[in-house]
């Protein structure tokens, strides 16, 4: 173990955790949107990332519980709420349920509770499994972290909270692949290979198809080279030179 370590990286608990990557058609293609982080986030601070975040008991249990996390945390960090009324049809702006994102946001309501009172149903059904990625050992936080696809609604506008999150965009997959690591445009790994995975999709149709076709995603665990006092290196994924000398 390298010299200087703050905690005992074998107690931090793996939390789960979900995300969603809302796509859209846009004029040149398939778009996402991506959020970027407060500098004060506990967790990935700066960084540009799809919404999401830990899921709550409230969320429920197994694969039901990952998805209505899913929607809970795209609800309270983007303001779209993917959920249908009793004709199937997605909620737009305007309709009153809109209003209450910050009811859930606090732990008001939970987010299954204020669509039973507007008579709207969770839109689970929406989500494709895609990826499936758990942070490696000796970060000082780590989840177990489902990733998602599903189509934004097209009658809802998209708006980042401004608390957890401070800027909030559109963008193309294979642009922000290209430019990744320019600038300030830092990517966690899972959120790169991603953009990866949505590159290779020309629309929304087919990247959820392909989503569709993974049915149960491997499980992704990166592991950490360190150096002098603990520093982190670099984050090797399997497959990549030196994994296999590394801490699991």
């Amino acid at each position: 173990m390298p010299s200087g370590i703050p905690f005992d990286p074998r107690t931090v608990p793996i939390r789960p955790a979900s995300t969603v990557m809302l796509l859209r058609d846009g004029d040149s293609g398939l778009e996402v949107f991506m959020l970027r982080r407060t500098m004060g986030a506990a967790f990935a601070r700066g960084m540009y990332v799809f919404p999401g975040g830990r899921v709550d008991d409230a969320d429920g249990e197994g694969d039901a519980g990952f998805r209505v996390a899913a929607i809970r945390e795209c609800f309270e960090e983007a303001g779209v709420l993917l959920a249908v009324d009793g004709d199937g049809q997605t909620v737009a702006d305007g309709h009153p349920v809109l209003a209450e994102r910050h009811a859930v946001h606090s732990g008001e309501v939970t987010v299954g509770e204020l669509c039973a009172r507007h008579g709207l149903a969770l839109a689970t059904e929406q989500l494709a499994w895609v990826a499936h990625w758990v942070t490696p050992m000796g970060e000082a936080r780590r989840f177990d972290t489902r990733f998602y696809v599903a189509p934004a609604p097209a009658g809802q506008a998209s708006r980042h909270d401004d608390t957890e999150t401070v800027a909030s965009e559109w963008v193309r997959p294979g642009e922000w692949v290209a430019h990744s690591g320019d600038g300030d445009l830092v990517l966690m790994p899972p959120t790169l290979a991603s953009l990866r995975f949505l590159a290779r999709s020309s629309d929304t149709a087919d990247a959820i198809a392909r989503a569709r076709a993974i049915v149960t995603p491997e499980t992704v665990r990166p592991r950490i080279r360190f150096g002098e006092n603990w520093r982190i290196e670099a984050v090797v994924l399997p497959g990549e030179e030196g994994f296999d000398e590394l801490l699991p």
